[in-house]
């Protein structure tokens, strides 16, 4: 089931962090939500890195790393998928 969930929150973030950032990004669902979960992997290891991984409570400190995370990876493979795919960074 753990995989189930990090799929779900993998998908929100990369979706919140499509929201964020300005323009369109041209990629696909799944590929949105690959994009999240290695957002989270990379702000759970941040958080875990400043001690903030486990509080009482919600751990916002840890969710705006992943978040934060989330925007880095779909902002830095956006134009990656785009190269890949052949086509140009401007375009659709």
């Amino acid at each position: 089931m753990n995989w189930l969930w990090a799929i779900i929150v993998g998908l929100v973030l990369g979706a919140l962090a499509r929201a964020i950032l300005p323009g369109r990004q041209n990629i696909p669902i799944w590929l949105t939500a690959v994009f999240g979960i290695l957002g989270a992997i990379v702000g759970n290891s941040v958080a875990a890195g400043i001690g903030i991984d486990e509080t009482d409570g919600v751990d916002w400190g840890r969710h705006l790393f992943q978040l934060a995370g989330a925007v880095l990876i779909v902002a830095l493979g956006t134009p990656l998928w785009a190269a890949i795919r052949g086509r140009p960074r401007g375009r659709a």
